[in-house]
């Protein structure tokens, strides 16, 4: 008579080919639709609508497509979670990806665009501007775990890749407090507080987990 786990493995293997199928198409128009974001500037450059400061406008908009990211990426889990649906995680990296992806764009932006690789000028931004050091530490940040993303380097680093990765806990608040300080002087706060409390409630999740998980092995 069959056991229980063995009832069970073969329950994951029939559901395996299934979770196969839907996968790869799923992934590719997940792909496509987070190019959504790079189509539209592309599409308001060639038809002259990116507004009368062009450089503000796609400062702004690579920016804010980063955080999106960020926040998409930190939900996976407590949707993988809350759901069952453990092929949630096949998308974590892609969608990471993506907000390294607009980071880049977005530093783009203001080194070539902005300021013209001026280095002085950059520095004297960071002395005037401190959002500007905080955004920027939040890229290099990100940097490391662009890298580290695939599978041959979380086969490698092992048990390091997991704590390495949990570095955009603190990149995800650095993000906020730049978008924040941004804001601050035109006295616009509406998107970051929204932006802030998603990020809030994403960390303060996994804290409450960590918390349970904790308690339980005490008990144990």
């Amino acid at each position: 008579m069959p056991t229980a786990s063995d009832i069970k493995r073969a329950s994951a293997s029939a559901a395996a080919p299934q979770t196969r199928n839907w996968i790869a198409p799923a992934k590719v128009a997940v792909f496509i639709a987070m190019l959504y974001p790079l189509a539209r500037i592309i599409v308001l450059g060639m038809t002259s609508g990116l507004g009368a400061n062009p450089i503000e406008f796609l400062t702004r908009s690579t920016g804010l497509w980063t955080l999106v990211y960020l926040c998409i990426t930190l939900a996976i889990t407590p949707a993988r979670r809350l759901t069952g649906v453990t092929a949630l995680l096949r998308f974590r990296r892609m969608i990471g990806l993506y907000a390294f992806f607009f980071a880049v764009l977005h530093f783009t932006t203001y080194i070539w665009f902005d300021k013209w690789f001026d280095v002085a000028e950059m520095l004297k931004d960071i002395g005037k501007r401190p959002f500007i050091t905080v955004g920027f530490a939040a890229f290099v940040l990100l940097i490391p775990l662009a890298v580290t993303s695939p599978k041959a380097m979380v086969r490698k680093l092992g048990r390091r890749w997991q704590t390495l990765h949990r570095t955009i806990y603190l990149i995800a608040v650095l993000a906020i407090l730049h978008f924040w300080w941004m804001k601050a002087g035109k006295h616009d706060f509406e998107l970051p507080k929204i932006y802030g409390a998603i990020v809030i409630a994403l960390l303060g999740w996994r804290l409450i987990a960590w918390l349970r998980t904790r308690a339980a092995r005490r008990r144990a």
